[in-house]
């Protein structure tokens, strides 16, 4: 047991600490602002047909939506990020799935400002019904993490020291610690495999080299999804070495049921989209509300890297 701890810190040394994050975090900027000046840059060198034939590619249509590339390696550092908090909080780790999701809508409203009809027929015009859509599910979506955020217990000062907590604590703390070392490579492997895959698609296509054969908000992060309801089912069978706790229990069977609902609503569009991605975070965040009103008036103990947080 000492060995396989001695091996997690090392690998939590290496993947997982403040300044990795830190670091990452600087090279993401970077990579943003020049993806965002190169996206630019392909979208005139387009409008001057120096790619040859027709681009329909929407990504090449508008400057505002170069927009969507900085964002999504911004979604990138954020997957990093969930993958960080995840053996210090289970809730701030739920939160930011909820983050990303949000994220995702934000970087469509992007892409889809190009595709805008502004004419008095506004309701009757698919692409303005999805802006609007997703306009206004972004103000909801915010509120609502908003107030999870507010839900969510806050570390305290008395908190005792990780080594000072039972085995079970620490033990669940490693297992957690071991999904977040486990998902890093293989969450990074898939993003690679998903650009990789969308670009070689592309190839063939003549002068459209950018240009998606399928939804590109679905690239990478409906298979991202998938891997976290995996997780989070994992999460939830590893709780009870900690805790068999009613309340506890039946909240991170809610976190699940919220992440497979995000997953499927990468299976509609238009309002249904939509109101799916809306549903699961509410759901989220009212069955924190009830875990938290049916705990009121017990002496709870808030620990870092300790569940069930």
């Amino acid at each position: 047991m000492t060995f396989q701890n001695s091996y997690l810190q090392r690998l939590e040394a290496v993947l997982l600490t403040d300044k990795v994050r830190e670091r990452g975090e600087k090279i993401i900027l970077c990579v943003a602002i020049g993806s965002f000046v190169i996206h630019l840059l392909l979208i005139t060198l387009t409008r001057f047909g120096l790619f040859g034939g027709e681009v329909t590619s929407e990504l090449l249509q508008d400057p505002i939506a170069a927009i969507y590339t900085p964002f999504s390696f911004i979604l990138i550092y954020e997957v990093y990020l969930l993958v960080f908090y995840l053996p210090q909080s289970i809730t701030r780790y739920i939160g930011k799935q909820y983050e990303i999701i949000l994220l995702i809508v934000i970087r469509r409203i992007f892409k889809d400002m190009g595709n805008l009809e502004l004419t008095t027929d506004w309701f009757k015009s698919a692409d303005d019904l999805q802006f609007t859509y997703d306009i206004v599910g972004t103000i909801i979506l915010f509120l609502l993490i908003t107030v999870f955020y507010r839900l969510a217990p806050r570390p305290s000062c008395k908190i005792k020291p990780l080594e000072a907590q039972p085995d079970s604590i620490r033990q669940f703390v490693s297992l957690k610690t071991g999904i977040s070392i486990a998902l890093t490579p293989l969450l990074a492997g898939l993003a690679i495999f998903s650009l990789s895959r969308w670009i070689y698609e592309n190839l063939f296509s003549v002068g459209d080299l950018v240009a998606a054969s399928r939804d590109v908000n679905q690239i990478f992060f409906e298979d991202f999804f998938t891997i976290l309801i995996l997780a989070d089912v994992f999460l939830l069978l590893f709780s009870f070495l900690h805790s068999n706790e009613f309340s506890t229990v039946i909240r991170n069977s809610g976190f699940v049921i919220s992440t497979i609902l995000i997953k499927i609503s990468f299976s509609a569009t238009g309002l249904l989209n939509v109101s799916l991605i809306v549903s699961a975070v509410l759901f989220g965040v009212v069955m924190l509300w009830i875990h938290n009103f049916f705990n009121r008036g017990k002496t709870k103990a808030i620990e870092f890297k300790a569940p069930p947080n």
